[in-house]
């Protein structure tokens, strides 16, 4: 054995003790994430993760210190990797106005690939628990549940028509004139941005931007004071910004995967900062949750991602609330997930193979404590020792264990990238609400990239 393979092997053993020396071992009693929520309790951003938008272990971890980050210290809204339509609905229902019966039924609007990401066990009991925990408060102390991703371009314009249909006719009008722009798409978003971007239909830009316009003078003229119409006002409002921007998302998703990822992410950041000027306009500033995959709630200056210039939630969250913001990984060893084997296929339940030697999952798990939590921001000793880059897994909506290495890891430096890292050695699959016949399956492995 040379020199250099018995210096690797000496510094991933010393990385190995000192994770061990300072991991949070968590057993499942309520005062698990105390130490979590000490790091947490002076900020108002904690952006909580995921590995895989398919396991149980890691929404009911979220879930459990998101529960506690309202009911402890005051946190007022959870922003979620989702659809603002759809996620308004299931915010109406928590609050109160709403005619859903219950929580199944508020979550009924996510109907797009990947649906499980939020029709699933965790996601429904949570919804029953916001709802009642929100019903004995009064309005302006209830937590609000909000989407910030950008897919929904047709959805978001039917919102606002029905808004305005129901306040101001002639801007219906106007509004209806202007969407008419998209309507050669027949209400597909990648048709509509394949054949605007390569110049073969025409840009509806200008249509999208005029509308937006309109739509913050409306939301401007809303007194403060007026309660649910101003917020609906707003809820129509970013619907049309989320018109505006998933647009142009939806033509440059053709020029490249950077140029798209970039856009999205700066969607979600910019609708949290909609969200904090609403939320803040009745005097104390808001304290948000934030609930997304790890790729985009850990910092991308961290990873190889950054490296190719891309930037995320997390990155840009970090550069303009500082301290004020806490980013919280998770991670996994092996288990199981629900996931699709390709874009638009049912959900499948597959094993999660055992991570690669020499990756942080595999440093993780060689410590043999199955579940715990490791502080990094303030742990500097931690921090220089797993200060070089290793492989990290994150699996999307669709997992190919054949081409895992190529598909699902990435180089990171994992204390620059989060404050905190949530270890589950071994995880099982999200159960969706609308399992079909297929979830039980362990489907073979086959190639394709994966998709977050």
């Amino acid at each position: 054995m040379g020199t250099g393979q018995l210096d690797t092997t000496r510094t991933e053993a010393e990385l190995i003790g000192g994770v061990r020396r300072h991991l949070q071992p968590l057993s499942g009693s309520a005062h698990d994430y105390d130490s979590l929520l000490q790091l947490i309790a002076p900020a108002r951003f904690a952006l909580l993760g995921e590995a895989s938008h398919g396991t149980q272990d890691f929404y009911r971890e979220r879930i459990r210190i998101t529960r506690r980050l309202i009911a402890e210290q005051g946190f007022s809204a959870i922003a979620v990797e989702a659809d603002w339509p759809d996620a308004w609905r299931v915010n109406r229902y928590v609050r109160g106005p709403s005619d859903d019966r219950d929580a199944v039924a508020a979550l009924s609007g996510f109907q797009r690939f990947p649906a499980w990401m939020w029709r699933n066990t965790e996601v429904r009991d949570f919804v029953e628990w916001l709802r009642d925990y929100n019903a004995s408060r009064a309005s302006r102390n209830q937590v609000g549940f909000y989407g910030i991703d950008l897919y929904s371009l047709f959805t978001s314009m039917q919102a606002v028509l029905a808004y305005l249909d129901g306040t101001d006719p002639q801007a219906a009008r106007r509004a209806r004139a202007r969407y008419a722009c998209f309507d050669h798409a027949r209400e597909d978003s990648q048709a509509y941005g394949y054949g605007a971007s390569f110049g073969l239909t025409p840009s509806c830009e200008d249509e999208a931007v005029q509308q937006l316009r309109e739509m913050n003078r409306v939301a401007a003229a809303v007194q403060p004071t007026l309660g649910l119409e101003r917020d609906e006002a707003f809820f129509a409002q970013q619907n049309a910004r989320l018109v505006r921007n998933a647009e142009e998302y939806y033509r440059t998703m053709f020029r490249g995967r950077i140029s798209s990822w970039n856009l999205r992410d700066s969607h979600m950041v910019e609708t949290l900062q909609a969200l904090d000027r609403h939320l803040g306009a009745a005097g104390s500033p808001a304290r948000f949750v934030v609930w997304a995959h790890n790729s985009h709630l850990g910092d991308a200056s961290a990873t190889e991602m950054g490296d190719q210039g891309e930037w995320n939630v997390g990155q840009l969250v970090r550069d303009r609330y500082g301290a004020d913001a806490v980013l919280v990984g998770f991670s996994t060893h092996h288990g199981w997930v629900t996931a699709a084997t390709d874009w638009d296929d049912p959900p499948h339940r597959k094993r999660v193979r055992e991570g690669l030697a020499g990756s942080w999952e595999d440093v993780l798990h060689q410590t043999g404590v199955g579940r715990f939590l490791l502080r990094l921001r303030d742990n500097e000793s931690l921090r220089q020792l797993a200060a070089p880059r290793r492989l990290q897994r994150a699996i999307g909506v669709i997992y190919r264990p054949d081409t895992e290495r190529q598909s699902h890891y990435f180089q990171t430096r994992l204390p620059d990238q989060f404050d905190a890292l949530i270890h589950i050695d071994e995880t099982r699959a999200l159960e969706p609400l609308d399992k079909g016949r297929v979830w039980v399956t362990d489907e073979p492995p086959e190639t394709f990239p994966s998709g977050v």
